[in-house]
């Protein structure tokens, strides 16, 4: 063999003298036509002469076929013209010399400015054999002489960077315009209208036997895809991006031995997707990427697999992320963000040296973080908002010299944070949010130089803020908000981040010193963004110099006096978002400007005098909790023509409520409550305001009826008349709000029999009537819903009577848990109708105990929370036994009442119940011995009734004090001082009368376990309120901490009155656009 080889060595380079000296006999010989027509060419275009890189240097005095962009054959004539990206701009005309270059091959004019349609004359090049016009600025129908280009190979007339106008094929359309392209192998039509059928589309292309790449994405196609297209056995690539096919992807794309790279994304794919697809042993490329309806399963990939890029990002992917991804050496991309994969990440993705880029963000992958070690190349890491764990290892992310963006926020991740993860020297972005982060950053002072974000928000960071941090001078977005940081800190030391637009340390420990000496000139960077929430600040910053601010948060601190009027020109006019709220402010600027203030948030103050002027862009506005009075403007309507959140609760407004609030269209929130509001309600406020999820008018003085005007496109979530003097009856109309969840008309004069239509409202899961004069019989035949969702319901202080239908409280699923240990899962009553990002129109829930009305937030109604109080009416006969069947009950209210019979044995089998009260009926036998059971009873009322026998001995029944027993003469045993006789036997008690007894027992609408429960919840909730912080928080832990304290409280029998006035999360990041969201 070595002797074959050796002439080659002089063979070799005589090739290369040969070949180069047919180059340039074959571009040396330029005919002088040519270069005329060349020349003639040039002199009609309109370019720059220093942006072009060819035309600007076409002489008369070279070689035409040295030109650059241009090719010729051994015999002179010009066969190659590349003129992409030249800046050429002005019409190419029909006659144009151009089109007297009948030798040309090849084409190219992409990236220019031509206008405004293709020129007719292109037919005239029969010779073409590659076409490309694209992005050249053509706009309108292509021309029909494209027909007559048979011999073209390749044509692209794609547009990426389309405006108002765009290439069109309508008349003629795709079929009569490549029908006779039978050459033709590849087509890019990329942003071309075809508007065209399944298929038509599909029928068109399967007429061209050797097409091996087709691209049509936006082109306005339409499915299905037609079996036809499965005619052309030479695919390699398609493209049909952003497309509404609005069909399956047929399982005949699999017989595409040759494909190689597949691209679908935005098309309203339906259906599962082929798994056979995915195992082509020639497919590099695949993306099904923003296809929210289609399903599939990832296979087990081949070993050797050729996969380089892997997207299927926003789809309804489901199952786990297979070990045999290890196989695919040569993958680089893979981004499987916002699916439904679950399972750990497999460790095989450490065999992947060529990855570039990984995403698998908002997915439910567990486990830990598998390493990436070998990726040396690795520039991109998203593994956020999935439920990963355990520690960091530092040596996961040692060795990356190019990883530039790591998020790995909102996960279970524990330990420190590695200090390797600060060092990578070519970190720009670092988000490590929301997760279990403990102890003191070690942040090392050669720190990445190019760090422009920090994210450590919500972990459990303590110890002082680096100062470190605080050299980091490309440093853009800095955010350390809901840590436990500690310590005094200058705000000035912000000085140092001269390009930071974006600061939040809200919601530490941390003691913010806003003082900048007497100067009333800031020295602080052009920040963008501020939140310095709960931060103990004493004053308002100095901001004024401040021209790019759009988001400013300096709530739940201890800021007193007047809101200074300089703060509504932060931002030169460009502030969105100001919140104030929970501080010590007492006056509000008359007559302050604030063009562009979308949210305002100023509740929680002391802020007095007239109602105050609203923003003229108003979205969000909350003024509740202050001392305005006087009464609401009648032209309020006008000034929130764009709002969709606003109360004014809690104030001392009078008057009545003006019908111009109607005109505030798009209100999603309306919470007018706690105020002395006189009058009738609007009409208006049902039937118009078509929006409307959540009415809030409580605690009014409100008179009249509650309108009876409910729309058929009713969408209300939650409505709360309560506490006002309403008269006549619920309105029927309610039928039409399907969604409605929460209904309350507590403590008002509405005189009606039981709004039986309202059980045909599945939605429905609070329900209080309460405290007004409703009377009759609770019918079983009349039952026609079933209330699947029902979690509170509170008929007391009202006039029904009869017996109970056992039926009802069988179909009351949404107080029946099939969780472990009976207890149901902790999802809350929660109406998302505005997503900023992070604040709580909340919960609230005022309690009253013995006659002190203690008021605090809850949050959240939970789920988990279910109550049922039919106490002080007239009912009779025996207790259902099918109450027992509600095992996720909290509270049962049945006293004072003139129920006969025994204690249901059933109520043994409610084993989440924590009060009960029986009290002031007619109920005898002894006692079931399966009360005893109840480990978390810990408000129990028997008291009143002809019951009798020993008290059944358990861990809980002798906790409670004698007055849980008493008026019951034949009851023995402890806690009573009254020793039973003999074997256990009681003296049987002479009869006693229920009505005669002074009314000493509970009257409640949610009994809570004690006092001491109460002013715990009270001092914790109210860190809450205040505390975004807290409210992150709460979402994990608030009802963990319920389930916990509740149990262990006690408390004698005392009158507890409840009365539930539900809000609404919304949010709280700073953007300069809002997106609104109703479900």
């Amino acid at each position: 063999m070595r002797i074959l080889l050796f002439p080659w060595l002089f063979l070799i380079p005589l090739l290369q003298i040969l070949s180069v000296r047919h180059f340039l006999l074959a571009s040396g010989q330029c005919l002088e036509d040519q270069r005329s027509l060349l020349l003639e060419l040039k002199n009609s275009f309109t370019f720059s002469s220093t942006s072009s890189t060819k035309l600007a240097r076409w002489n008369n005095s070279s070689d035409c076929c040295l030109w650059d962009g241009v090719g010729c054959d051994s015999t002179g004539h010009v066969i190659r013209l590349e003129l992409e990206n030249q800046t050429i701009s002005g019409q190419l005309e029909n006659s144009s010399s151009l089109f007297n270059l009948q030798y040309l091959e090849r084409l190219n004019l992409a990236f220019n400015s031509f206008s405004p349609t293709i020129p007719t004359g292109l037919s005239k090049l029969a010779n073409l054999t590659y076409l490309n016009l694209s992005d050249a600025g053509f706009v309108g129908q292509i021309p029909r002489d494209f027909a007559r280009m048979s011999r073209l190979v390749t044509l692209d007339l794609s547009t990426h960077f389309r405006g108002f106008q765009q290439l069109e094929m309508e008349n003629p359309n795709l079929q009569t315009l490549i029908q006779n392209l039978m050459e033709l192998q590849e087509l890019y039509l990329d942003g071309v209208n075809i508007s065209a059928q399944g298929g038509e589309w599909c029928n068109a292309l399967s007429s061209l036997p050797n097409l091996r790449e087709v691209s049509l994405s936006s082109c306005y196609l339409s499915g299905p895809i037609s079996s036809s297209l499965s005619e052309l056995h030479s695919l390699s690539v398609i493209n049909l991006n952003n497309n509404n096919l609005s069909t399956t992807v047929p399982d005949f794309f699999s017989n595409f031995s040759n494909l190689t790279s597949l691209s679908l994304s935005s098309c309203n794919l339906l259906g599962e997707f082929p798994e056979k697809i995915l195992q082509l042993p020639m497919l590099q490329n695949i993306d099904l990427s923003n296809n929210n309806f289609v399903t599939g399963t990832l296979p087990q990939f081949p070993e050797n697999g050729s996969f380089k890029t892997i997207v299927i990002s926003s789809t309804n992917f489901t199952g786990s992320l297979p070990d045999s991804i290890g196989f695919l050496g040569g993958l680089s991309w893979i981004d499987l963000s916002n699916c439904n994969f679950t399972g750990p990440i497999p460790s095989t993705m450490a065999n992947l040296t060529e990855l570039v880029y990984v995403d698998v963000s908002n997915n439910m992958f567990n486990g830990s973080i598998p390493s990436f070690g070998m990726s040396k190349n690795l520039y991109h890491l998203d593994l956020s908002l999935n439920d990963l764990t355990g520690n960091i290892p530092s040596t996961h992310f040692e060795g990356f010299v190019y990883l530039s963006f790591i998020n790995l926020g909102y996960n279970f991740f524990t330990g420190k944070i590695p200090p390797s993860l600060f060092a990578l020297p070519s970190l720009c972005k670092l988000q490590l949010a929301n997760n279990n982060f403990i102890g003191q950053v070690e942040f090392p002072s050669a720190s990445s130089p190019f760090l422009d974000t920090l994210d450590l928000s919500g972990n459990q960071l303590n110890g002082s803020i680096p100062m470190s941090i605080f050299e980091l001078q490309r440093l853009n977005v800095l955010s350390l908000s809901s840590n436990r940081f500690n310590g005094s800190l200058p705000l000035q030391m912000i000085n140092r981040l001269r390009n930071l637009t974006t600061l939040d340390l809200s919601y530490n420990n941390l003691s913010i010193d806003a003082s900048s000496g007497n100067s009333t000139v800031s020295t602080f960077p052009q920040l963008s963004v501020l939140r310095l929430a709960s931060c103990n600040l004493q004053k308002f910053p100095e901001l004024r110099n401040q021209s790019n601010m759009i988001g400013l948060d300096l709530s739940n601190n201890q800021i007193a006096g007047e809101i200074p009027r300089w703060i509504w020109e932060v931002g030169d006019g460009s502030l969105q978002y100001l919140n104030l709220s929970c501080n010590h402010l007492v006056d509000l600027p008359m007559n302050a400007t604030m063009p562009n203030l979308s949210v305002l948030d100023l509740h929680s103050n002391q802020l007095q005098g007239e109602f105050p002027k609203l923003p003229e862009t108003a979205i969000y506005v909350d003024y509740s909790s202050n001392k305005f009075s006087n009464s609401i403007p009648q032209d309020i309507g006008n000034s929130l023509i764009f709002a969709v959140f606003f109360s004014i609760s809690n104030n001392s407004l009078s008057g009545v409520i003006p019908k111009s609030i109607c005109n505030a269209s798009y209100l999603l929130v309306l919470d007018l409550s706690n105020n002395a509001l006189r009058g009738s309600i609007p009409d208006c406020l049902f039937h118009d305001m078509e929006n409307l999820g959540v009415l809030h008018l409580g605690r009014n003085n409100l008179g009249g009826t509650i309108p009876d005007n409910f729309p058929i496109n009713c969408v209300l979530k939650s409505l709360d008349v309560s506490k006002n003097i309403l008269e006549g009856r619920v309105p029927r109309s309610l039928v039409n709000c399907t969604s409605l969840e929460l209904l309350n008309v507590g403590s008002n004069k509405v005189e009606d029999t039981f709004p039986y239509m309202l059980m045909n409202l599945s939605s429905l899961r609070v329900l209080v009537l309460r405290s007004n004069r409703f009377y009759g019989n609770l019918s079983c035949s009349l039952a026609n819903g079933s209330w699947q969702n029902l979690q509170i319901i509170d008929l007391a202080f009202n006039n029904f009577s009869g017996a109970l239908c056992p039926k009802w409280f069988s179909n009351w699923k949404g107080m029946i848990s099939h969780g472990e240990n009976g207890q149901s899962a902790q999802d809350h009553l929660r109406f998302t109708v505005l997503h900023l990002s992070s604040l709580y129109y909340q919960d609230t829930l005022t309690v009253t105990f013995k006659g002190s009305e203690l008021e605090f937030v809850l949050v959240k109604i939970l789920k988990v929370f279910a109550s049922i109080d039919l106490s002080c009416n007239s009912f009779e006969g025996n207790i259902p036994e099918t109450i027992g069947e509600l095992n996720a009950l909290y509270l049962l209210n049945l006293s004072h009442n003139a129920f006969t019979g025994t204690i249901p044995k059933s109520f043994g089998d409610l084993t989440q119940l924590e009060s009960l009260d029986l009290s002031l009926n007619r109920l005898s036998g002894m006692i079931p011995p399966e009360l005893a059971n109840l480990t978390f009873l810990s408000v129990l009322n028997l008291s009143f009734n002809q019951l009798l026998g020993s008290i059944p001995w358990g861990r809980q029944l002798q906790t409670f004090t004698e007055s849980s027993y008493e008026g019951n003469k034949g009851l023995c045993g402890p806690p009573l001082n009254i020793s039973c006789k003999g074997n256990n036997d009681a003296l049987v008690p002479s009869s006693v009368d229920a009505n005669s007894v002074i009314e000493t027992g509970f009257d409640w609408q949610f009994a809570f376990a004690s006092l001491g429960f109460s002013l715990g919840a009270g001092v914790t909730v109210a860190i809450l309120i205040v505390s975004e912080k807290g409210r992150d928080w709460s979402d994990k832990h608030l009802e963990r901490i319920f389930l916990l304290i509740f149990p262990r409280n006690r408390y004698d029998a005392g009158k507890v009155n409840a009365v539930r006035n539900a809000q609404i999360p919304i949010a709280q990041k700073f953007s300069s656009q809002l997106s609104i969201i109703y479900k």
